[in-house]
């Protein structure tokens, strides 16, 4: 393990104050309650006001309020933090009806991150577990987010990047890759066919927040010995109404004619 940063940790120290203080707090009170040199205290707080992690309080010369980045990261965190609630009991639901493994995940960079996972009672061996990373491009989740992005934002993401394969079904060709990404938002859902486990098929559906935007994807993987097209047919139609219901939970209406 790493050794902590000082500098880190005393700036920490002082955005931790604002959670039980109960005003704006000015550079005397953060040095006599941390117990640290004046002129480190001047520094943090001119660093960390820079950075909108604190603002001046306007009419109250030296003091300090939360700014506005403090916020968004609040915000951030319980949106994930709602995401993966949510897509546990989803998952569990869902697994309940099909008994075959169910994950829920989020995309980042070029990954994949799994923020939920159910297992089947059946034995089967994944390589998913939640909080893992995989190769978007490799996964059924994977690719359904990235046929939810713009074009150019995709383009940002793929253009002059190896695409690395995880079994001998993977798509490494770039162009490959956009054609099977049109399919999947021709028909929306995305399939996965022994791409990232030799012994293993998945369908997977979008997840959309109250906005209308695709945050993560929903997914069912199924041993190749149980995979048939009508089956595949079945998982998407599950997958769908699983995704559909998460992101009821997460604030989606659809829009109605």
């Amino acid at each position: 393990m790493g050794r902590l940063v000082p500098a880190v940790t005393r700036a920490l120290d002082i955005l931790e104050l604002f959670l039980e203080a109960d005003g704006p707090q000015s550079a005397p009170d953060v040095v006599r309650k941390l117990q640290l040199p004046r002129t480190t205290v001047h520094e943090l707080l001119t660093t960390l006001a820079a950075r909108s992690y604190l603002v001046p309080v306007p009419d109250q010369p030296g003091r300090y309020r939360l700014g506005v980045r403090a916020y968004q990261l609040g915000s951030r965190y319980a949106e994930q933090l709602d995401l993966a609630a949510e897509g546990q009991r989803v998952a569990r639901e869902v697994a309940a009806t099909c008994d075959e493994t169910v994950h829920v995940a989020i995309l980042e960079d070029t990954d994949v991150i799994y923020i939920a996972k159910v297992d089947s009672t059946h034995a089967v061996r994944m390589v998913s577990a939640a909080g893992r990373r995989l190769p978007a491009h490799c996964t059924a989740v994977g690719k359904m987010l990235l046929a939810a992005l713009p074009e150019a934002e995709l383009a940002a993401r793929i253009e002059g990047r190896e695409l690395d394969a995880l079994t001998p079904g993977s798509i490494t060709d770039p162009d490959a890759l956009r054609t099977e990404l049109a399919a999947i938002r021709e028909r929306g859902t995305a399939t996965e066919h022994r791409e990232s486990n030799p012994d293993v098929s998945c369908v997977a559906a979008p997840v959309r927040d109250s906005s209308g935007r695709v945050v993560a994807a929903l997914s069912v993987s199924v041993p190749m010995i149980r995979w048939t097209d009508s089956s595949e047919t079945e998982l998407a139609e599950l997958a769908t109404k699983g995704a559909n219901d998460l992101s009821v939970g997460l604030g989606y209406r659809p829009r109605t004619r």
